[in-house]
């Protein structure tokens, strides 16, 4: 069994970490005018991994089918979705995303992308350098996160 190397971080600044992401997330999550967050999670996936059917997509995005129903509901009433029939089994649709849905999550990125860049520039150069070396060490951080035994609790 692998032991788990110490910690070098003070339980205050695991909090302060903690934090701040979920202080960046939320504020991102605020830049998805017109689609909620369940909406942009669900076009996303379909848009990755689709064409999907609706219960691949709901234990995708792990909720159950009567949610993720409404979900595709509304986004195919936007457009930003389409049900399609499966090229194996007429009898399945599959939704995948539309060219228009596809423009709506490459705004969205945009707009986030937008904002956290205007942020970013705020800082000094100095401390511009220390996020961005940073970001290997938080992205395989989050990479095994899917793995973690322990979900979280409440924030």
């Amino acid at each position: 069994m692998a032991t788990t190397p110490p910690l070098s971080l003070s339980p205050d600044e695991v909090s302060r970490l903690r934090l701040a992401l979920l202080r960046v997330a939320r504020r991102l999550r605020q830049h998805t005018a017109g689609m909620t967050q369940s909406q942009l999670s669900a076009l996303s996936s379909v848009e990755r991994l689709g064409p999907l059917t609706i219960s691949d997509l709901a234990a995708i995005e792990n909720v159950r089918p009567p949610t993720i129903s409404r979900i595709v509901g509304a986004l195919e009433g936007e457009g930003w979705i389409e049900r399609v029939a499966d090229p194996r089994d007429g009898r399945i649709a599959l939704v995948q995303a539309t060219t228009s849905g596809r423009r709506e999550l490459a705004r969205l990125r945009a707009d986030r992308e937008a904002w956290l860049a205007r942020r970013l520039a705020q800082l000094d150069r100095a401390d511009q350098r220390r996020i961005a070396a940073a970001l290997p060490a938080l992205e395989r951080l989050f990479e095994t996160a899917g793995s973690d035994p322990d979900p979280p609790g409440p924030t």
